[in-house]
């Protein structure tokens, strides 16, 4: 599990003060390229290996809002890795109070230049290998 500091901007807020919730999606990317970049597999390194990991599926509870100057605690972790899919867990905490603001997860999979999917234990087997010691550490 990776921690990641966002602190909500006012854009990032609507009229009555609140963050938009599209914004936490946002938030999700910005913590798994965070947990990637920190694993030693950051996307700039990944891309230019000729790989893309879309998204496929994302799942969001909100549990509470936050607003401008709050300070949200993102954990990411890896919920499940089979060697052509990814699953990222999020939780999203204000810093203030500690309290849970959303639960979530974003699905994805591995692609190569030419679209296709990608096996990484063959292809990549060092990436693989983090993915799945980073999933391992989650069970424990």
């Amino acid at each position: 599990m990776m921690n990641y500091t966002h602190k909500v901007q006012y854009y990032e807020t609507d009229k009555m003060g609140i963050t938009h919730h599209a914004n936490y999606i946002h938030w999700m990317e910005e913590a798994r390229v965070d947990m990637l970049e920190k694993m030693g597999w950051g996307y700039d390194r990944l891309e230019s290996l000729g790989v893309s990991s879309p998204v496929i599926g994302l799942s969001c509870d909100y549990k509470a809002s936050t607003t401008f100057g709050d300070e949200v605690e993102i954990e990411a972790s890896i919920q499940e890795y089979k060697g052509i899919h990814l699953v990222v867990a999020y939780t999203m905490r204000r810093l203030r109070d500690g309290k849970t603001v959303l639960e979530g997860t974003s699905r994805h999979c591995f692609l190569g230049t030419d679209g296709k999917f990608l096996r990484l234990a063959k292809s990549f087997p060092d990436f693989d290998a983090a993915l799945k010691a980073m999933a391992s550490q989650q069970d424990q």
